[in-house]
């Protein structure tokens, strides 16, 4: 593929991919999926997602430094998601546009992202954000969109600081506390709430009242994105009392019942 003039302001440089292809069934992107490299170096990763072949890209790299590339142009369908679901979509790849976030993931020690990538990212998706009229609460994780897959870009990744700064949708996490949980094995009423609360979210996730392997998956990815201080896919207090705000301050209810 020849070079291509890039969407946004802030792209250092275009390295394109051959790997993309038409957004189905006329989808335009209504979501930013975020994800991390989880490989040992930049270079690497580029390969891998500019090579012919691998089945993979994305539409922006964001490098350690601030830095960054864009491989795929965003009006088409760059191969980032894979299976995935989010909301009753399940071609997550024709809806969105997917960012690679540098970084060696949980694999290769997972270290901290740097503040300038961080403010990188800001500036790219709040152009995104503009350009293609994304709700906020339609930028996600990857753990978020395929939670028995993934874990990207994880329980380090700054979530509460691309909110400030305009991009995505946060609640305070409510305090952590001994108490009460809901655990792997319970079954009932109230794990049945839960499972249509995260269901209603977006996260797909069967609400048959048990506590199985795919709920602790949907679970633990919840709380990667929004309650980032203990990951151990057990609902606790904390993580139910958050779930309960972020659909109660959701941005669509929130139009709904002043619209009333």
């Amino acid at each position: 593929m020849e070079k291509f003039i890039p969407d946004s302001s802030v792209v250092s440089d275009v390295i394109p991919s051959p790997n993309f292809g038409e957004r189905n069934k006329g989808l335009i992107p209504s979501m930013i999926v975020l994800h991390y490299t989880g490989m040992p170096d930049m270079e690497g990763a580029l390969h891998r997602l500019c090579t012919p072949g691998t089945d993979v890209s994305a539409h922006y790299v964001v490098l350690e430094d601030g830095r960054i590339v864009q491989c795929v142009p965003e009006a088409m369908r760059a191969w980032h998601a894979g299976a995935s679901h989010w909301a009753g979509e399940d071609d997550i790849n024709s809806c969105s546009i997917g960012i690679e976030i540098v970084n060696r993931g949980h694999d290769w020690g997972y270290p901290d992202f740097p503040l300038r990538q961080i403010a990188a990212v800001i500036a790219l998706c709040r152009g995104i954000i503009i350009r293609q009229k994304i709700a906020k609460h339609r930028v996600l994780a990857h753990s978020d969109v395929a939670p028995s897959r993934k874990q990207d870009p994880g329980e380090k990744f700054p979530w509460r600081s691309l909110a400030d700064s305009g991009v995505g949708y946060w609640v305070e996490p409510a305090p952590i506390k001994q108490g009460a949980a809901l655990k792997p094995g319970h079954s009932g009423t109230d794990v049945r709430d839960m499972q249509e609360a995260l269901a209603r979210y977006g996260y797909k996730i069967a609400s048959d009242g048990r506590y199985d392997v795919a709920t602790r998956e949907v679970v633990t990815a919840f709380q990667r994105h929004f309650r980032p201080a203990k990951v151990d896919g057990i609902a606790d207090q904390s993580t139910l009392l958050t779930l309960q705000s972020l659909l109660a301050n959701h941005p669509d209810r929130v139009t709904t019942t002043a619209s009333r």
